[in-house]
């Protein structure tokens, strides 16, 4: 798992909410909290959390409805990576972060 202080903000967000729809703590139709509710949640700027939202849209776990917020999709997968998929994923992550690692090692030499 990835630690959460590594992660951008946004992802964090992203993460904890497609785990809360995984696991059916959020079921489908259920609404999100909106985006002041999630700055506020997670200690971040409104647009942290617009962005978090964004990402999950587009994930098709969530879709919202002007005027009324968001809500989890009644289509939202609960696992559609393959085991094998979801490994080259992490394997890609930490390929990038070895090298972010590196050159900030060169920076500082």
């Amino acid at each position: 798992m990835t630690n959460p202080e590594a992660m951008q903000p946004y992802q964090r967000i992203v993460q904890d909410l497609r785990r809360q729809i995984a696991t059916g703590q959020l079921q489908p139709g259920s609404r999100i909290p909106g985006i002041k509710e999630l700055a506020e949640q997670y200690a971040v700027a409104p647009g942290t959390a617009q962005r978090a939202l964004g990402e999950l849209r587009i994930e098709g776990l969530i879709y919202s409805q002007q005027g009324r917020g968001s809500f989890v999709s009644n289509q939202a997968p609960i696992s559609t990576e393959s085991t094998a998929d979801a490994v080259r994923r992490l394997e890609g992550m930490v390929s990038e972060l070895l090298a972010r690692v590196e050159r900030l090692e060169r920076g500082s030499d």
